[in-house]
């Protein structure tokens, strides 16, 4: 062996003993152009910075990442540069460029170099998060990276109304928003149940309006409902929040507080009575849902709201301000004589057109102070103000309305951004509001309704995913409903659509895993869950296994035992000709990876059929299509957005299953989901009828009332209502059901004024 290549051998030796040869190239959100090539650049004490004065935030960053990360010292040489380029017109676009010898890192602005920063940083191993890397060397696989997002507003809310948050955690949060290119904080600081932000100007607002007498225990739909007996609040400072703003600048992040109006503002109300328009004396809520307190529209409201957006304005540098106005009962302006008064003064048609006068004028007040207002989809009741943007959450009709209007608006729609939903078929999930918003749903949400036209698109200015604590008092609790679908939303607003590709977006969570938990962040992981489908062939019927993650061996049983190592292993679905309980895993060689899945299949005489509906269910809840109402599977107690469940906004719906032949019909029937805290209520009425062959009625309709909603079986905990419609003829063919939706909600009840939800679950006949 010569000399020099006894010294290469040696330096190899070395480097593979203090170094590691290769990172990680997964990145999320996925870059827009991602090219790997030839050799590595190696990070070493020898490894220095050089930027331009505009980058000085960025460099320090990565510098004290390295640093803090590792045992690596960095010095001044230009081994990374940090150059400007003005070429690139995005403010928010940067490229990085990794060669054998030097980093390059391009870009407009301080936010593009940031951006690329936590690009690097993901390339880096995942010990860097937390100093556990020990090797004084590290070795970055060379490659150049083009990249820019696809909106400007990429959000992320958090509810510190109902449940309040440390300010650490409140600093975890706005890391990880950093770290997966999130620009925006929307952070929601006063509700019925709490006022968080202090106001110098209305001390009661700290000392009643921050604090409840007791909390709900349990869910909301529960009876009866049981209450801790534990006095709970607290509020943020004006320091707290100035050291947060900071915090958040440093990280790109811009920070957009809510002080909710007209309605959610009880805790409000019940430091200052005068507020309202009753003058009654109120409590801080102790549970969840809409009340009737309001805020009043005397002079004097105004003027108390305005002080203390007065006082917000210097703690918040945003040029948006969020004022709420969703979910404002007029019950207590229908009978105020000072709201009479003006909406008779003001020449208003309803109460409707008051909300907008309150929102309007509102809005003028913070346009003349520079600011902007953003507020969620209701307020469009009415009129919508001049300069509003809306936060579309009921849907996406406010944002196509709001858009055709010339209006910006955010998409986060809770069939796809609330993040407080269930995000597994698992029983044992912790308590959520309820609905089912599992990883690939987040992940295939397009921002950009087919309704609108190329230039009303323009006016989407991106999504925003929407963390609400109801049944979440605490910390890890929001970071396993957060993580990881907000991985799966950075995508959703970051990377260009055409580069989707939900597999290969699986492979990148699983690495990302590994610096979840670097950063002790509490994440789900439904990876290895097991999902099933039902197949029909002919009349034929079979059940389908699948995992989200490729090669993986599922075990499985039919006879109610566990699945084990020595449980048969999946290959081909399974034969369903009976009423069958299947339960399976997935396994790695001997370790059960998975948690067991298990799925009752209730063969019925439906099973298989023809079905066809006189109206489509809602694109947001039709995962399953109409066969799920006939597939031999229930759907989830507690989950009204899983596939099995069909969801109808405000229409009556004809159901018709044909059986293929006559036959003996004993018995008809089916589940319909109430939870009226999101609107979901139980139908008016129901009608069966049966008919032949020749689609002439056996006899005439069975009318009946459904049960009245007092009477919910107390065994199912969000209210799933069983309907069986008794006595039927014994020969049939077709089957007609038509349920009638409950219509319009009256004042009073959760959801007021707005169409009800409709949802209905397996239709089984026997």
């Amino acid at each position: 062996m010569g000399f020099k290549t006894f010294i290469a051998f040696i330096v190899f030796i070395s480097f593979l003993y203090t170094g590691q040869s290769q990172t990680n190239t997964n990145i999320i959100p996925q870059p827009k152009v991602q090219n790997l090539t030839n050799g590595q650049f190696v990070i070493t004490n020898e490894t220095g910075i050089s930027y331009d004065n505009t980058f000085e935030v960025a460099a320090n960053f990565l510098k004290s990442y390295i640093e803090n990360g590792s045992s690596i010292v960095l010095k001044e040489n230009k081994s990374i540069q940090f150059i400007k380029d003005e070429t690139i017109t995005n403010p928010e676009a940067y490229h990085l460029n990794i060669k054998p010898k030097s980093i390059q890192i391009k870009a407009s602005s301080e936010k593009g170099a940031f951006y690329a920063v936590q690009t690097l940083r993901q390339l880096l191993p995942a010990e860097f998060e937390n100093g556990s890397y020990k090797a004084n060397s590290i070795a970055i696989t060379c490659q150049t990276i083009e990249d820019e997002p696809q909106f400007s507003y990429r959000g992320m809310h958090l509810d510190s109304g109902r449940h309040m948050q440390s300010i650490d955690f409140i600093k975890k949060y706005i890391d990880a928003l950093a770290l997966l290119k999130m620009n925006t904080f929307h952070w929601h600081l006063t509700e019925d149940q709490g006022w968080r932000i202090e106001i110098k100007k209305y001390p009661k607002l700290q000392g009643i309006a921050a604090y409840r007498n007791e909390t709900l225990i349990g869910h909301y739909n529960d009876d009866p409902q049981i209450f801790d007996g534990k006095r709970y609040g607290g509020f943020y400072t004006q320091e707290d929040i100035k050291m947060i703003v900071a915090y958040a600048e440093k990280r790109q992040i811009t920070i957009i507080p809510e002080i909710e109006m007209p309605g959610h503002s009880q805790a409000a109300i019940a430091a200052y009575p005068e507020l309202g328009c009753t003058d009654e004396p109120v409590f801080a809520a102790t549970k969840w849902g809409v009340f009737e307190e309001i805020y009043c529209t005397k002079d004097s409201t105004f003027e108390f709201l305005e002080d203390v957006l007065d006082e917000v304005l210097e703690l918040f540098p945003s040029t948006y301000i969020h004022i709420g106005g969703d979910e404002a009962p007029k019950t207590r302006w229908k009978t105020c004589e000072y709201c009479q008064k003006r909406i008779k003064d003001e020449g208003l048609k309803d109460e409707h057109e008051l909300q907008n006068y309150f929102i309007t004028r509102m809005e003028r007040f913070l346009n003349s102070k520079g600011r902007q207002i953003i507020g969620w989809d209701e307020i469009l009741e009415g009129g919508l103000a001049p300069n509003a943007t809306v936060m579309s959450w009921r849907g996406i009709q406010g944002a196509v309305d709001a858009a055709k209007m010339n209006h910006n608006v955010i998409m986060t729609p809770n069939s796809h951004c609330y993040f407080d939903y269930y995000q597994s078929d698992n029983e044992d999930e912790p308590k959520a509001i309820g609905g089912f918003l599992p990883l690939e749903k987040v992940y295939h949400f397009n921002p950009i309704p087919e309704e609108l036209t190329s230039e009303q698109a323009k006016f989407v200015l991106g999504a925003q995913g929407n963390v609400w604590t109801e049944y979440m008092n605490n910390e890890k609790q929001i970071e396993y409903m957060v993580f990881p679908r907000i991985l799966a939303l950075s995508e959703v607003v970051w990377s260009p659509k055409e580069n989707k590709n939900y597999p290969e977006f699986l492979n990148r969570v699983d690495d990302f895993h590994k610096r979840l938990k670097a950063l002790n962040i509490n994440f789900a992981n439904h990876l290895y869950d097991i999902d099933g489908q039902l197949l029909s062939d002919n009349g034929k019927l079979s059940y389908k296994l699948a995992t989200q993650l490729d090669n993986k061996t599922i075990r499985f049983s039919t006879d109610e035992s566990e699945p084990n190592n020595r449980s048969e292993v999946y290959v081909s679905p399974i034969k369903i000709e009976k009423n069958t309980k299947i339960k399976a895993a997935v396994f790695d060689k001997e370790t059960q990876l998975s948690k067991t899945f298990a799925q009752q299949l209730n063969y019925h005489k439906a099973v298989g059929k023809s079905i066809t509906l006189s109206v489509e269910p809602h694109k947001a809840y039709n995962a399953g299509g109409k066969e799920a109402l006939i597939n031999s599977i229930n759907g989830s107690n507690t989950r009204f957005g899983d596939k099995e469940w069909l969801g109808f906004y405000g229409d009556d719906v004809t159901i018709t299953i044909d059986l293929g032949e006559e036959m003996e019909i004993n018995c008809v029937s089916t589940r319909f989901f109430a939870t009226n805290g999101q609107w979901i209520y139980l139908p008016s009425g129901i009608s069966i009828e049966i008919l032949d062959n020749n689609k002439k009625s056996l006899f005439g309709n069975i009318e009946q009332m459904l049960i009245p909603e007092t009477k919910l079986t107390d065994k199912i905990e969000m209210g799933c209502v069983e309907y069986e419609p008794g006595e039927l003829p014994h020969i049939g063919r077709f089957i007609n059901i038509k349920i009638k939706n409950y219509g319009i909600i009256p004042d009073g009840k959760q959801g007021a004024g707005n169409k009800a939800w409709l949802f209905i679950d397996e239709i089984i006949v026997n």
